[in-house]
């Protein structure tokens, strides 16, 4: 408004000159805008399942599952799905347990402590999921005696055995004779007896440990004693392992040490054992191949097992399967006859391990409520015949 003018009086105005100057701003404003976005939040990734492997054990294989677990966590790692962290441990408690955090425990322990039931106590105890059977499978399954019984009720052939006492040094078996511990596995203490004195000699053995054991504060071990089967011709008989990842037989291995007995040298020392693997190498009457595989499901579903399992068996020269015993912790390296079985169904290492930590948080995902069951009332049977 000009000085001295009245209020009443307003200015006229350059509708034209307001119009560009409108235009101008607005084009400025939508370049600065195109140049200088407005800054957006960039979405984090969801973080991987964290995974606690166990190792160790206080058991005689805690060398082996050092190795095993170790290779487990390499393999999660590398499967991108998880983060996997290993801990090397003796006994543990629930306490200890709970403090540790991950979504999933995959422990992978040797021996009667690590997959005999002791430590799956305290994994039920913790409430979080796990990798491997539960604590009253597992202890079916680390007492020999006891799986041979589900192995007849399964319809397998198994050898007769006997418990071994040793006040008593006359061998209640035909010779030859396979003597081992009912509670332990990778051939810890088997003593392969044909004759009288190699029995009563191995006899004396064991009950020089059991005195070791007591005087250390420690249960003696109990023993069993099996007829050795025969193989064609007197040789010794052919070794077969079946592997079972969630209730699906894997191929079938023939295990062939270079002294003719699968110890633990020839395990885990020596490089002269040859594995033939089915589909690649193994030679093997194909109804036998499909019973061993048929009757390994049948028995890790019977035992009510999970996950994974290896049963091992001996073939006589009928060509008959005979069941020695199965195992829920089988060797997991590289090199082990799990993973060597998988490998042949295209199961690397980093797929076999997160396959086998899908299948635990998927048992332990709540599952849908079953809709309630509508029964009928007593008319609606009426006039049915």
């Amino acid at each position: 408004m000009p000085p001295g003018a009245s209020p009443e009086f307003v200015e006229p105005f350059d509708s034209h000159v307001v119009l560009i100057a409108s235009r101008s701003i607005c084009q400025l404003l939508i370049c600065k805008f195109a140049i200088f976005p407005a800054p957006t939040r960039e979405r984090s990734p969801m973080p991987l399942p964290s995974v606690l492997v166990l190792g160790g054990g206080p058991d005689a294989e805690r060398e082996v599952s050092i190795k095993s677990s170790t290779a487990i966590t390499k393999a999660l790692n590398a499967s991108g799905q998880f983060d996997a962290r290993l801990e090397i441990i003796d006994r543990i408690d629930a306490a200890w347990l709970k403090s540790q955090p991950a979504d999933l425990i995959f422990p992978y322990l040797h021996g009667p402590w690590g997959e005999g039931g002791p430590l799956q106590d305290i994994l039920e105890l913790d409430g979080r999921p796990f990798v491997g059977t539960d604590a009253r499978g597992s202890r079916a399954a680390m007492d020999k005696v006891a799986s041979k019984v589900f192995a007849m009720d399964a319809g397998m052939q198994t050898a007769p055995m006997w418990i071994l006492s040793t006040r008593d040094t006359v061998c209640p078996s035909r010779l030859p004779v396979v003597i081992k511990p009912v509670h332990e596995g990778s051939t810890i203490g088997l003593h392969v007896c044909t004759s009288r004195a190699e029995y009563a000699a191995a006899v004396g053995l064991i009950a020089k440990e059991h005195a070791e054991r007591i005087a250390q504060g420690l249960d003696p071990r109990a023993y069993m004693i099996e007829p050795m089967i025969r193989g064609y011709s007197g040789r010794p008989a052919r070794e077969l392992t079946v592997g079972i990842i969630n209730n699906e037989a894997l191929p079938v291995i023939e295990i062939k040490p270079k002294d003719g007995l699968y110890d633990y040298d020839a395990k885990y020392v020596r490089d002269d054992t040859q594995y033939l693997v089915e589909g690649v190498d193994l030679e093997l009457a194909e109804p036998v191949v499909k019973k061993i595989k048929k009757m390994t499901v049948r028995l890790f579903r019977q035992m009510g097992l999970r996950h994974i399992a290896r049963a091992d068996f001996l073939l006589d020269e009928d060509g008959t399967p005979w069941f020695l015993e199965i195992n829920t912790t089988p060797g997991f390296t590289d090199h082990s006859l799990v993973p060597k079985a998988a490998r042949q169904m295209g199961l690397e290492m980093p797929a076999l391990c997160a396959k086998l930590a899908e299948m635990a948080l998927t048992d332990a995902a709540p599952k849908p409520a079953r809709p309630p069951a509508v029964l009928a009332t007593a008319h609606e049977f009426e006039g049915e015949g």
